[in-house]
């Protein structure tokens, strides 16, 4: 591809860092973009000149200069504009998670798969370069044998954050936005926050076999899902760990990755290296700890979620355009991007049950009723 066009559907804040990361893109622009509210596309449109705002989501994706769209809708409202884009033979970039169902998942899947179309869930961690000397060293087998695996996301979301625009006039607060939602956020804190580092110790540590989990409501007015939960899980290697996520962890930690084995063990916190250490010592040992220590810079998205950095994205899509055009998979591919999803349905099963919960599952846990 020369000069490869994308499109946006959804223009609320997160797609702002996928037109920051595709403009940072050599051989890349933003063609269109689409939202369902016409006012939201024409605001977003004039952030980026040359974007033409599409009122008709079949419009845009008739256009032939698009040939990519990141799909930034609400989290339940991924699957329709994805197999819709896929019918239209456009590569899908979809962000984070990649549905709030696994039979939503399987649907999207399917529709990419039937039109010979590329998919990517973007789970940017993966590509921090502290993430990426972590699994090297467990490929590696520097760790020994892998016994333990912790991750952590306590961070802060405000009352504001989930209840949305206040109506005029109301004299109590109305929950007016979609955050918080069974329906279209399809979880909290797991779902929409931690999913980054589900993936990430999935990603680490190997497959889950089993999840025992408790989750709660505790900081929050007016939400139908949790801000703080434990989840316990056992790994096909026979390693043990945990996850912990929170937005109600008041002022907003860093998110923070941990695993240890019988000959290593390494801290990441955000995308700075706290400890790396070996049983056996290498001389890149100092390289990794020079480069990646004492380098953090921003809170990322710990209490605020626009404070985030657009590189991942940048580099994640940069990838999938590389997979396309060598014909090839990506890093991340659909199927990861479920099992992301498959791994905080369970603890949400377990957490409702009361019980342990073993993987693979057979079927979606039925989901509390929207209020």
């Amino acid at each position: 591809m020369s000069q490869v066009g994308f499109g946006i559907i959804g223009c609320g804040m997160i797609a702002n860092f996928h037109a920051e990361a595709i403009k940072r893109i050599k051989g890349t622009r933003l063609v269109g973009c689409y939202s369902q509210t016409p006012a939201s596309a024409d605001t977003f449109a004039a952030n980026y000149p040359g974007v033409k705002a599409y009122y008709d989501l079949d419009e845009m994706l008739a256009d032939p200069a698009i040939q990519i769209v990141s799909i930034c809708t609400p989290s339940g409202a991924h699957m329709e504009p994805a197999v819709k884009a896929a019918q239209a033979k456009k590569h899908i970039v979809i962000e984070k998670p990649m549905e709030i169902t696994l039979k939503r998942c399987d649907t999207i899947l399917e529709a990419c798969r039937r039109n010979g179309v590329m998919l990517c869930p973007i789970f940017q961690s993966r590509f921090s370069p502290a993430n990426i000397a972590l699994k090297e060293a467990i490929a590696e087998g520097r760790f020994g044998k892998l016994v333990l695996g912790d991750t952590f996301v306590k961070w802060w979301r405000s009352q504001e954050y989930y209840d949305g625009p206040q109506l005029k006039g109301a004299k109590t607060p109305v929950k007016t936005g979609w955050r918080g939602t069974w329906n279209l956020d399809g979880g909290g804190a797991y779902m929409n926050q931690a999913i980054h580092n589900v993936d990430l110790l999935y990603w680490l540590m190997g497959e889950v076999s089993e999840v025992s989990a408790v989750t709660s409501t505790l900081g929050h007015d007016r939400i139908e899902v949790e801000d703080v939960g434990v989840a316990a899980l056992k790994f096909k290697n026979g390693a043990v760990g945990t996850i912990t996520a929170s937005t109600t962890a008041w002022p907003g930690l860093l998110k923070k990755t941990e695993i240890h084995g019988t000959a290593g063990s390494v801290i990441v916190e955000q995308d700075d290296v706290l400890l790396w250490k070996f049983e056996k010592s290498k001389p890149k040992d100092r390289a990794i700890t020079d480069k990646l220590m004492n380098r953090q810079e921003s809170q990322g998205g710990a209490s605020d979620p626009k404070a985030i950095s657009c590189q991942g994205h940048m580099e994640q899509i940069k990838d999938f355009m590389k997979a396309i055009q060598l014909g090839q998979k990506p890093k991340i591919t659909g199927e990861e991007g479920r099992k992301a999803v498959e791994i905080v349905l369970a603890i949400y099963q377990s957490s409702w049950t009361g019980k342990r919960v073993s993987l693979p599952l057979l079927k979606d846990p039925k989901r509390p009723v929207s209020k």
